[in-house]
């Protein structure tokens, strides 16, 4: 369901495009809108080829999901996890984003339709409300991207997962979205910021980000002065992909936590990489 203030920023967005556009450059849009749908429709019809295998570990087990709900995870989605786990909770950095709304901390987190957990409301790098080794598993779709501190944030996701848990992770393919023309990430970038303590109102990237950013796939972030202004206020709404991922990256980051690498798949959208944690918290 739509919020409110999504609601509103759309109509907003769209007054705005027939004011300066007319009717040629709403239909544009709506253009634009359609063909993402479609593939979106198109990639998450059918499950990824190794799904089932995935399932296994995640069956009947208990864990923390990180920015959900996600489409992949559900029953008709590439990657259906939610209908063979057990429990799952969830963190999200606020009580009202712009991809669910308004959300409140309590046992309200709909996963499923009959399936509840409970709702987090913290940082990803911070989940001090969480005991240690309290968890089966964490599991996050496209979220690593919007974080400043991706090391801060999988080590505390470690954290409170116990010895042999997993962690799986799906980021997404920049040459399937608006970051096909951002250099990737180094290694030694993502270390550097975890040594200085980066934090979330961290605004590096922002003219690389300004520069680069292919507004022609991103139709909710509107014109670039509509772009800009929401990205400046990224610790607010958190939509900046601070980084670029493949799945070179992700390997050394597994590898840097001693993470054992269980599965990987590119799916051309994103990839996805779970690892088993084989030491206590760091």
């Amino acid at each position: 369901m739509i919020s409110f203030i999504k609601t509103k920023h759309i109509i907003k967005k769209y007054m705005f495009i027939f004011k300066n556009e007319g009717l040629k450059g709403i239909l544009k849009k709506l253009k634009v809108i359609t063909k993402k749908i479609f593939k979106r429709y198109i990639l998450f019809k059918s499950k990824i080829q190794d799904y089932k295998v995935y399932q296994e570990l995640f069956l009947n087990k208990s864990g923390l999901e990180i920015g959900g709900p996600s489409s992949i995870f559900t029953k008709n989605g590439k990657l259906p996890l939610y209908p063979v786990i057990k429990n799952l909770d969830n963190c999200n950095f606020t009580n009202n984003t712009i991809w669910q709304g308004h959300i409140k901390q309590g046992k309200n987190y709909r996963y499923e339709k009959d399936k509840l957990g409970y709702q987090f409301i913290c940082e990803g790098t911070n989940l001090s409300k969480i005991v240690s080794e309290s968890y089966d598993f964490v599991i996050s779709s496209n979220v690593l991207e919007h974080i400043a501190n991706p090391l801060k944030a999988i080590k505390e996701w470690l954290r409170i997962i116990k010895i042999n848990g997993i962690l799986l992770l799906i980021i997404p393919n920049k040459n399937d979205n608006f970051d096909h023309n951002r250099p990737l990430t180094s290694f030694n970038h993502l270390i550097l910021d975890f040594e200085n303590d980066i934090q979330e109102d961290d605004l590096t990237h922002i003219d690389e980000i300004l520069k680069l950013h292919d507004l022609s796939k991103d139709p909710p972030a509107g014109n670039f002065e509509q772009f800009k202004k929401r990205s400046l206020k990224n610790y607010e709404n958190r939509t900046l992909h601070h980084h670029v991922f493949d799945l070179r990256l992700l390997q050394k980051i597994y590898k840097f936590f001693n993470l054992k690498i269980l599965l990987m798949n590119d799916i051309e959208s994103d990839f996805i990489i779970v690892g088993a944690k084989r030491y206590p918290s760091f």
